[in-house]
Protein backbone atom coordinates (compact mmCIF):
# COMPACT_ATOMS: atom_id res chain seq x y z
CA UNK A 1 0.00 0.00 0.00
CA UNK A 2 1.37 3.29 -1.08
CA UNK A 3 1.90 6.16 1.64
CA UNK A 4 -0.36 8.86 1.89
CA UNK A 5 1.75 11.96 2.19
CA UNK A 6 -0.39 15.50 2.36
CA UNK A 7 0.98 19.18 2.84
CA UNK A 8 -1.00 21.59 3.78
CA UNK A 9 0.38 25.14 3.06
CA UNK A 10 0.55 28.72 1.88
CA UNK A 11 2.77 29.91 -1.16
CA UNK A 12 4.47 32.70 0.30
CA UNK A 13 5.63 30.61 3.53
CA UNK A 14 8.81 29.97 4.30
CA UNK A 15 7.98 27.46 6.75
CA UNK A 16 5.67 25.73 4.22
CA UNK A 17 7.96 26.41 1.26
CA UNK A 18 10.90 24.29 3.69
CA UNK A 19 9.06 21.52 4.36
CA UNK A 20 8.33 21.21 0.60
CA UNK A 21 12.20 21.44 -0.31
CA UNK A 22 12.51 19.06 2.32
CA UNK A 23 10.00 16.04 1.02
CA UNK A 24 11.66 17.04 -2.99
CA UNK A 25 14.95 16.73 -1.25
CA UNK A 26 14.24 12.80 0.09
CA UNK A 27 12.26 12.06 -2.73
CA UNK A 28 8.90 12.07 -1.24
CA UNK A 29 6.05 12.06 -3.00
CA UNK A 30 3.10 14.36 -1.44
CA UNK A 31 0.37 16.43 -2.60
CA UNK A 32 0.06 19.77 -1.61
CA UNK A 33 -2.94 21.76 -0.52
CA UNK A 34 -2.93 25.50 -0.58
CA UNK A 35 -4.27 26.89 2.51
CA UNK A 36 -6.60 30.25 2.36
CA UNK A 37 -5.95 31.58 6.11
CA UNK A 38 -8.32 34.35 5.93
CA UNK A 39 -11.02 31.18 5.72
CA UNK A 40 -9.22 27.97 7.01
CA UNK A 41 -10.45 24.73 5.65
CA UNK A 42 -12.37 22.25 7.26
CA UNK A 43 -9.41 20.05 7.20
CA UNK A 44 -6.57 22.22 8.15
CA UNK A 45 -8.96 23.16 11.51
CA UNK A 46 -9.05 18.87 11.80
CA UNK A 47 -5.56 18.42 11.77
CA UNK A 48 -4.07 21.07 13.64
CA UNK A 49 -6.85 22.28 16.31
CA UNK A 50 -4.17 23.73 18.73
CA UNK A 51 -2.70 26.40 16.89
CA UNK A 52 -5.55 26.25 13.85
CA UNK A 53 -1.91 27.17 11.31
CA UNK A 54 0.19 26.31 8.39
CA UNK A 55 2.17 23.91 7.58
CA UNK A 56 0.62 20.44 8.40
CA UNK A 57 2.26 17.30 7.10
CA UNK A 58 -0.25 14.67 7.51
CA UNK A 59 1.47 10.98 6.60
CA UNK A 60 -0.84 7.84 6.33
CA UNK A 61 -3.97 10.33 8.28
CA UNK A 62 -1.32 11.27 10.93
CA UNK A 63 -0.93 14.88 10.98
CA UNK A 64 2.43 16.84 12.37
CA UNK A 65 2.64 20.28 12.59
CA UNK A 66 5.56 23.24 13.44
CA UNK A 67 7.87 23.39 10.43
CA UNK A 68 10.65 22.49 12.73
CA UNK A 69 8.87 19.50 14.43
CA UNK A 70 8.02 17.92 10.54
CA UNK A 71 11.48 18.67 9.32
CA UNK A 72 12.92 16.66 11.66
CA UNK A 73 10.13 13.74 11.32
CA UNK A 74 10.76 13.39 7.44
CA UNK A 75 14.23 13.26 8.41
CA UNK A 76 14.00 10.37 10.80
CA UNK A 77 11.16 9.05 8.44
CA UNK A 78 12.69 9.06 5.04
CA UNK A 79 16.68 8.12 5.32
CA UNK A 80 17.68 9.44 2.08
CA UNK A 81 19.90 12.34 1.95
CA UNK A 82 19.91 12.85 6.24
CA UNK A 83 19.59 16.56 7.08
CA UNK A 84 20.75 16.08 10.15
CA UNK A 85 24.92 14.66 11.64
CA UNK A 86 24.32 11.69 13.69
CA UNK A 87 27.16 13.21 16.19
CA UNK A 88 25.22 14.36 19.17
CA UNK A 89 26.83 17.37 19.27
CA UNK A 90 26.99 18.43 15.58
CA UNK A 91 22.88 17.34 15.55
CA UNK A 92 22.19 19.86 18.74
CA UNK A 93 24.16 22.31 17.17
CA UNK A 94 22.34 22.22 14.28
CA UNK A 95 18.80 22.47 16.49
CA UNK A 96 19.92 25.53 17.94
CA UNK A 97 21.09 27.22 15.05
CA UNK A 98 17.66 26.60 13.27
CA UNK A 99 15.97 27.81 16.57
CA UNK A 100 17.93 30.78 16.24
CA UNK A 101 17.08 31.82 12.90
CA UNK A 102 12.69 31.28 13.56
CA UNK A 103 13.07 32.71 17.67
CA UNK A 104 15.96 35.63 17.03
CA UNK A 105 17.06 36.55 13.63
CA UNK A 106 13.32 36.45 11.82
CA UNK A 107 11.99 38.57 14.13
CA UNK A 108 14.63 40.78 14.18
CA UNK A 109 14.26 40.85 10.46
CA UNK A 110 11.03 41.66 10.57
CA UNK A 111 11.22 44.91 12.97
CA UNK A 112 14.31 46.49 10.65
CA UNK A 113 12.10 46.32 7.73
CA UNK A 114 8.29 46.95 9.00
CA UNK A 115 8.87 48.02 12.79
CA UNK A 116 8.16 51.20 13.99
CA UNK A 117 9.67 54.00 12.18
CA UNK A 118 11.31 56.09 15.24
CA UNK A 119 12.73 52.33 16.23
CA UNK A 120 14.05 51.59 12.98
CA UNK A 121 17.87 52.49 13.14
CA UNK A 122 18.34 50.47 15.98
CA UNK A 123 16.45 47.35 14.43
CA UNK A 124 18.63 47.62 11.50
CA UNK A 125 21.34 47.35 14.29
CA UNK A 126 20.18 44.67 15.92
CA UNK A 127 19.16 42.63 13.02
CA UNK A 128 23.12 43.07 11.63
CA UNK A 129 24.29 41.87 14.55
CA UNK A 130 22.52 38.49 14.20
CA UNK A 131 23.59 38.58 10.61
CA UNK A 132 27.16 38.38 11.63
CA UNK A 133 26.42 35.61 14.10
CA UNK A 134 25.30 33.91 11.08
CA UNK A 135 28.28 34.90 8.70
CA UNK A 136 30.48 33.72 11.61
CA UNK A 137 28.71 29.96 12.08
CA UNK A 138 29.22 29.72 7.81
CA UNK A 139 33.01 30.56 8.34
CA UNK A 140 34.38 28.55 5.69
CA UNK A 141 32.09 26.11 4.99
CA UNK A 142 29.63 25.78 1.55
CA UNK A 143 26.64 25.58 3.45
CA UNK A 144 25.66 25.65 7.01
CA UNK A 145 25.43 21.62 6.91
CA UNK A 146 29.13 20.97 5.83
CA UNK A 147 30.88 21.54 2.51
CA UNK A 148 28.99 19.06 0.46
CA UNK A 149 25.37 19.54 0.94
CA UNK A 150 22.44 21.29 2.28
CA UNK A 151 21.44 20.24 6.29
CA UNK A 152 18.55 21.03 8.59
CA UNK A 153 20.16 24.53 8.95
CA UNK A 154 20.39 25.45 5.27
CA UNK A 155 16.42 24.18 4.78
CA UNK A 156 15.51 26.36 7.97
CA UNK A 157 17.85 29.42 6.60
CA UNK A 158 15.57 29.74 3.13
CA UNK A 159 14.23 33.02 4.95
CA UNK A 160 17.31 34.40 4.58
CA UNK A 161 17.84 32.74 1.09
CA UNK A 162 14.91 34.61 -0.39
CA UNK A 163 12.67 36.39 2.00
CA UNK A 164 15.18 38.51 3.08
CA UNK A 165 15.49 39.95 -0.06
CA UNK A 166 11.63 40.01 -0.55
CA UNK A 167 11.63 42.31 2.47
CA UNK A 168 14.28 44.50 1.63
CA UNK A 169 12.87 44.97 -1.21
CA UNK A 170 9.23 45.48 -0.25
CA UNK A 171 10.76 47.78 2.47
CA UNK A 172 13.44 49.96 1.57
CA UNK A 173 15.81 49.07 4.28
CA UNK A 174 19.07 46.86 3.22
CA UNK A 175 20.54 44.67 5.55
CA UNK A 176 22.84 42.45 3.72
CA UNK A 177 26.27 43.71 1.15
CA UNK A 178 28.56 41.77 -0.47
CA UNK A 179 30.78 44.67 1.91
CA UNK A 180 29.44 43.38 5.01
CA UNK A 181 28.45 39.54 5.02
CA UNK A 182 30.77 38.21 1.93
CA UNK A 183 30.14 34.70 3.15
CA UNK A 184 26.01 34.71 3.56
CA UNK A 185 25.86 36.43 -0.19
CA UNK A 186 27.49 33.49 -1.56
CA UNK A 187 25.29 31.03 0.00
CA UNK A 188 22.10 33.35 -0.77
CA UNK A 189 23.25 33.02 -4.56
CA UNK A 190 23.79 29.36 -4.13
CA UNK A 191 20.56 28.47 -2.21
CA UNK A 192 18.14 30.62 -5.03
CA UNK A 193 20.25 29.01 -8.02
CA UNK A 194 20.31 25.21 -6.85
CA UNK A 195 18.37 22.92 -8.66
CA UNK A 196 17.50 21.35 -5.17
CA UNK A 197 15.57 24.35 -3.87
CA UNK A 198 14.40 26.60 -7.03
CA UNK A 199 11.37 24.41 -7.64
CA UNK A 200 10.59 25.02 -3.84
CA UNK A 201 10.87 28.72 -4.09
CA UNK A 202 7.81 31.26 -4.86
CA UNK A 203 8.46 34.00 -7.43
CA UNK A 204 10.87 36.71 -5.74
CA UNK A 205 8.53 39.80 -7.31
CA UNK A 206 5.38 38.22 -6.29
CA UNK A 207 6.51 37.64 -2.70
CA UNK A 208 7.68 41.21 -2.43
CA UNK A 209 4.15 41.73 -3.68
CA UNK A 210 2.55 40.13 -1.14
CA UNK A 211 4.90 41.19 1.71
CA UNK A 212 3.91 44.99 1.01
CA UNK A 213 0.54 44.18 1.54
CA UNK A 214 0.65 41.86 3.98
CA UNK A 215 3.02 43.68 6.32
CA UNK A 216 0.64 47.10 6.56
CA UNK A 217 -1.85 45.45 8.45
CA UNK A 218 -0.68 41.70 9.45
CA UNK A 219 1.34 40.91 12.48
CA UNK A 220 1.60 37.52 12.90
CA UNK A 221 3.90 34.64 10.75
CA UNK A 222 3.30 30.90 10.72
CA UNK A 223 5.88 28.67 12.00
Amino acid sequence: MAEEVVLFGVWASPFSQRVKTTLTLKGVQFKYIEEDLNNKSASLLQYNPVNKNIPVLVHNGKPIVESLVILEYIDETWEEYPLLPRDPHKKANAHFWAKFIDEKFLPGMRKACWGEENEREKAVEEASELLQLLENNLAEKRFFGGETQFGMVDIVANVIGLWLGAFEEGSGVELVTRDKFPKLCNWIDEFVSSSITKESLPPRDELTLFLRKRFGSANHVSK
